[in-house]
């Protein structure tokens, strides 16, 4: 059973509430018995009109009075009677009052705790609005010096060393792109040279084209890395995309290692547009198929399908996968199949996958095929977006 959460303004307004009908039943009480101690006592008689009795205390005569008193006809009650119905009354009158007073109190608690939360509130939808790419939003609370200020205050000065953070992150990346990529271009470079020389020796090529390997590895584990850290800062602009565009953009380059592998592709495709960065979109869809692709049995099937929830599910035939190692494999450099993959793939691509639908305000979700291989579903939010006949391509 899913537990009750009461927010704080509930809770605050209860304490009010239920404090003032404390007090307030203690002082009922209270006067309840200074005017039980003030009544006559019960061991005594009163005569009293019964136009004045009956009204008043709702009591009906004990006595007709002889005849010839005064031309009033009269009553004669006890004390007893009389205690019980003046205190009957107050309790039910003080009761009433003190019903009202509580809900007054209720109500006016709820308000005064809505204005103390304020605060808390303007704290709660700045961090609700905040991404990789906007830390620019500030609480910048005004009111007294109090302990709401000093927490706001303290959650802006923690948004400017975030955004410093990130800031110098950016930096970082776009340094270690050129100061990582221009080494391994050399590299590659002089390796070319030296196995294009007319005198190159057997033993020699090899070499070389084991360092080209190596190299190429070396170039798209850079390329992913650096892909990955793009991704994880969110998007600094959005535009809209066709999706299926994108995707036949890359099954049509899927194309020679699908044949290879004698892998089917087969595309159901409807019109989807959704808001984000093409480039990253044409990342995710091809990590995908690729994968589907490599992780497959010769003779299997890819289907690729795309739709409005999800956008895009993607499902392959291959060996069947413990559903207990799925997550694991969103986690980089997790691989299913090590021995395989070790010169085809860097153990990002899932990876990538999740972080670019997170940065399009996504999700991706992956299980088991039923006839073997996984089967993989990327939700992205629904917009209302037209787009122009000639946008949107991915060339």
């Amino acid at each position: 059973m899913k537990e009750l959460r009461l927010s704080i303004r509930t809770r605050l307004t209860a304490w009010y509430g239920g404090l003032f009908a404390l007090a307030g039943t203690a002082l009922l009480v209270t006067n309840y018995l200074l005017v039980a101690a003030a009544l006559p006592a019960a061991d005594s008689f009163v005569a009293v009109r019964a136009a004045e009795l009956v009204p008043a205390y709702g009591t009906e005569p004990a006595q007709t009075l002889p005849d010839g008193v005064a031309g009033t006809t009269a009553a004669i009650t006890t004390v007893e009677d009389y205690r019980a119905s003046a205190l009957s009354t107050l309790l039910v009158q003080s009761a009433v009052a003190l019903v009202i007073t509580v809900v007054l109190a209720v109500w006016l608690g709820w308000l005064m705790a809505s204005r103390v939360l304020r605060p808390l509130h303007s704290i709660t939808n700045t961090a609700h609005q905040l991404g990789a790419d906007n830390l620019t939003r500030r609480i910048n609370h005004e009111g007294p010096d109090d302990e709401l200020k000093d927490l706001a205050e303290t959650f802006d000065g923690m948004l400017d060393r975030l955004a410093g953070a990130f800031d110098s992150q950016k930096r970082f990346v776009a340094n270690a792109s050129h100061e990582l990529r221009t080494p391994l271009a050399v590299q590659r470079t002089l390796i070319e040279v030296a196995m294009g020389a007319p005198d190159v020796s057997p033993e020699l090529t090899r070499l070389g084209n084991h360092l080209l390997d190596t190299n190429l590895r070396s170039e798209r584990l850079i390329d992913g890395l650096l892909l990955l850290a793009r991704s994880d800062r969110g998007l600094s602009s959005r535009e809209p995309v066709r999706l299926h565009e994108v995707v036949a953009d890359v099954v049509e380059s899927c194309s020679e290692p699908a044949s290879s592998r004698h892998v089917d592709v087969r595309v159901s495709s409807a019109r989807r547009v959704v808001v984000g960065d093409p480039v990253l979109l044409s990342h995710l869809v091809s990590n995908l198929v690729r994968n589907a692709i490599l992780y497959n049995r010769p003779g299997g099937t890819v289907d690729v399908e795309i739709g409005s929830e999800p956008a895009l599910r993607v499902v392959n035939t291959g060996e069947p996968i413990p559903a207990e190692v799925v997550p694991g494999l969103f986690e980089p450099f997790r691989r299913l199949r090590t021995e395989r993959l070790a010169s085809e793939g860097t153990g990002l691509g899932l990876s990538l996958v999740r972080s670019i639908a997170a940065a399009h305000d996504g999700s991706v979700t992956a299980r088991p095929n039923a006839g073997g291989g996984l089967l993989l579903e990327v939700n992205l939010p629904v917009t209302d977006v037209r787009v122009p006949p000639m946008y949107g391509k991915i060339g």
